[in-house]
């Protein structure tokens, strides 16, 4: 069924007569009720009574008037939030994220995208990188922040976002805080606190650490690393985290060495699925992102 005729039905009814509808349409009266015959025929009925010199809906006149007004006012409602949601006046955005990551990389983005398009709902998951490429694979998640590598890399976009060195943290008087660097090797009886298992930077400290020798004495675990670096500061241990983390550290408690023979690269990228259909809002915080990343590069 055409919307067009309807839409010419509906203008023939209200306005009671083909003449004066025409007018309102802006085309011609044989046009018109050659558009009205055409869904009558369609619909197997006669909608409107010709017999007299005012036009008389049928009862499946009247029905159908009431019907066809519903679905020229539903397309009209769609057509007016697509533009909405086409000129990015609404949308929603789901994006996960480290623990690490919401302190100091996200947060002027996210106020410029939000003062920018205010109508879009920026939903935010803090969780560890290996669910956080699990929800993104499953359809939870439209963006996640993570740390490279990822398990599946070939089924997603990659932006890379942010390169560093993760440098060793221990408490003030601890015996290598006044150390220029560390050798990783030189941690093989020191008891570590982590990162659980659900983080990507879990599996990356324990893989260099077994690379230089060893396996880390683990003695806690957590999702937090400001409750980690308390743990450190209570001598309960030592840690490992990017350098920008640890610039937030107060010296007066904390001391941080760089890493050496191996160095552990922390390299922050942002993912998204590459089948994924991408909706307006999602390819502006990608071109935003993409804005950031070349501006702090």
């Amino acid at each position: 069924m055409d919307l067009k005729h309807l839409t010419y039905f509906v203008a023939v009814a209200e306005a009671g007569s083909f003449t004066q509808a025409a007018r309102n349409l802006h085309i011609t009266q044989p046009s018109l009720s050659k558009m009205v015959r055409l869904l009558e025929e369609e619909l197997g009925v006669q909608l409107l009574d010709r017999s007299s010199k005012q036009i008389v809906l049928t009862d499946a006149g009247i029905t159908i008037l009431r019907s066809a007004k519903a679905v020229i006012d539903s397309v009209e409602h769609m057509s007016s939030e697509l533009e909405e949601v086409v000129k990015l006046k609404k949308g929603t955005l789901r994006l996960g994220i480290p623990p690490m990551v919401g302190g100091y990389f996200l947060p002027s983005i996210i106020e410029k995208f939000l003062t920018q398009y205010p109508q879009i709902r920026l939903q935010m998951f803090e969780q560890g990188g290996k669910s956080l490429e699990q929800d993104l694979l499953q359809g939870e998640l439209d963006f996640s922040m993570v740390i490279l590598p990822v398990k599946d890399q070939d089924k997603f976009h990659l932006l890379p976002c942010s390169n560093q060195d993760l440098r060793l943290v221990v408490h003030a008087g601890h015996r290598l805080a006044s150390s220029v660097s560390v050798r990783l090797h030189q941690l093989e009886e020191e008891p570590f606190i982590m990162f659980r298992k659900d983080f990507t930077l879990h599996h990356l400290i324990r893989e260099h650490c077994a690379a230089a020798g060893f396996e880390p004495k683990i003695v806690f675990e957590s999702s937090q690393w400001d409750f980690m670096t308390e743990m450190v500061a209570a001598k309960y241990g030592i840690t490992l985290l990017p350098e920008k983390v640890c610039l937030q550290l107060d010296p007066k408690r904390f001391a941080s060495v760089k890493v050496v023979q191996p160095s552990i690269s922390w390299k922050l990228s942002m993912i998204w699925r590459k089948e994924k259909y991408l909706s307006f809002a999602a390819r502006e915080w990608i071109r935003m992102m993409e804005a950031e990343v070349k501006v702090n590069s």
